[in-house]
């Protein structure tokens, strides 16, 4: 009986436990040349610096969709940037602003500069679909 109650407990643990997958689909991209890149952050800190993770995309018909599997329950932003001359990287002009288009998860905007972590977060609890629209600059 202890055994099957260890048991019990082990797989409902492992249900509670369970990570998400978020997929992103970003529309009204320029074109369809180059990737697109989609970069999570899981902090506050490390927001716009330092990606949780990365994957890139083609982009079909100025739409590009990607899905990141075994995401913590946690709260997350998301910026994506369309890497036109696929070079792997964001390109910054001299004064470190993107000269690539970029956005960031509920479509948050910044004023002279990225926008605030606190406009672009939300709270990942299930599997979910987020939808971003392409902007031409952060």
């Amino acid at each position: 009986m202890l055994k099957l109650l260890s048991l019990l407990f082990g797989i409902s643990s492992l249900a509670f436990s369970q990570n998400t997958s978020l997929t992103v689909t970003v529309t009204g991209i320029k074109n369809n040349t180059g990737k697109l890149t989609v970069e999570v952050y899981n902090s506050k800190g490390k927001f716009l610096k330092s990606a949780f993770k990365t994957t890139s995309s083609t982009i079909k018909s100025n739409t590009a969709t990607v899905t990141f599997s075994d995401l913590p329950k946690s709260e997350y932003t998301v910026m994506v940037y369309h890497d036109e001359n696929n070079n792997g990287k964001l390109d910054k002009n001299f004064i470190g602003m993107p000269k690539e288009a970029v956005a960031c998860s509920n479509n948050a905007k910044g004023f002279m500069g990225p926008p605030k972590y606190e406009d672009a977060k939300f709270s990942l609890v299930a599997d979910s679909k987020i939808t971003i629209k392409m902007n031409d600059k952060l």
